[in-house]
């Protein structure tokens, strides 16, 4: 798999956009990012995983998944190895990470429903905007 397939399955996903986060590709849905192309030089995509997520999916598939050095990966973030990954194992991986943003902006929105509003208005002072 290739940074144009890893894009491709990320913005087939529903209500995905997107947009540039340090110079990088980085995918959001409901404003939230989820996944990111910011390690493609290397050969990696980054999902926002859980702790458990991570470790299930790096047992799974150790020549695949790693955790991202440091403390991000300490706190779920990981990397996917897109050259050793097939079509299956890239979207389980991205849809795993949007489903859990997804599941995460819903109960956020189930305790303020205004929150995603003021998201979306957050961003459009720092004039972000879908790529």
């Amino acid at each position: 798999m290739t940074a144009a397939d890893f894009r491709r399955i990320a913005l087939n996903l529903e209500g995905v956009e997107e947009y540039s986060h340090a110079g990088f590709p980085a995918f959001r849905v409901g404003g939230r990012k989820f996944a990111s192309l910011a390690s493609q030089a290397q050969g990696y995509g980054n999902l926002m995983l859980t702790l458990e997520q991570q470790a299930a999916f790096v047992e799974e598939a150790p020549g695949i998944f790693l955790p991202i050095p440091g403390g991000w990966g300490r706190m779920g973030h990981t990397h996917i190895r897109l050259a050793a990954a097939n079509e299956d194992v890239l979207t389980g991986a991205l849809r795993t990470a949007w489903k859990l943003r997804v599941d995460k902006n819903a109960k956020t929105s189930r305790k303020n429903p205004h929150a995603a509003e003021r998201r979306g208005a957050t961003d459009k002072k720092r004039g972000k905007r879908s790529l």
